[in-house]
């Protein structure tokens, strides 16, 4: 594949994902869950990303949501193992009934703290979109958006402040900066809502 061109092998990833995705929304939303995995895959390609890591963030989440590790075989065979392996490190959890948030939550990041850089790429788009959209849910909603969240407000903002102090040691995509910038925003949010 010649950098920088996807090939038909992408489209035929994009029709995968809207297959297994397609019943299935944003958290609190009523936006087609496709809608993140588009933009996943545009941030990965905006950072540099090649078509393997492209289609990998079209899939992060088939494994997590749509069936485990039955479904990350189908990924295999349909579009090898490199494909595959990211889809896997992004993931924290291949089992059909999920281990509790916090246990799956520090596991994930202990992964990250190793994880190769095609894993921290799709991850690292993953959650940036994640925390964009949830810091314009909560102008918009105020605290009430902490009620989708497992991890509920201490949770999260605990979460992806351990996740951007993260990948700004580790990588040297400028998306790491983005992503302390946005979640340093949702703590001054939440910070100046207080009382």
């Amino acid at each position: 594949m010649s950098e920088g061109r996807l090939t038909q092998r992408f489209n035929i990833a994009l029709g995968y994902a809207f297959d297994l995705h397609a019943r299935q929304l944003r958290k609190g939303t009523q936006t087609p869950y496709i809608a993140h995995l588009l933009s996943v895959a545009a941030l990965v390609l905006e950072d540099g990303g090649d078509e393997d890591l492209a289609i990998a963030a079209l899939l992060h989440d088939a494994v997590e949501d749509q069936g485990g590790l039955i479904t990350l075989e189908k990924i295999r065979r349909a579009f090898g193992d490199r494909v595959a392996e990211i889809v896997l490190g992004c993931s924290d959890s291949t089992s059909l009934v999920k281990p509790a948030w916090r246990e799956r939550k520090e596991r994930y990041l202990a992964h990250l703290a190793t994880a190769g850089p095609d894993v921290l790429k799709v991850s690292l788009a993953d959650k940036l979109h994640n925390a964009r959209a949830i810091l314009l849910d909560l102008r918009q909603d105020g605290d009430a958006v902490w009620k989708r969240f497992s991890g509920g407000k201490e949770g999260t903002l605990w979460y992806y402040r351990a996740l951007a102090d993260l990948y700004q040691a580790r990588g040297n995509s400028p998306y790491a900066d983005e992503l302390g910038r946005v979640v340093g925003e949702m703590e001054r949010f939440v910070k100046g809502n207080r009382g």
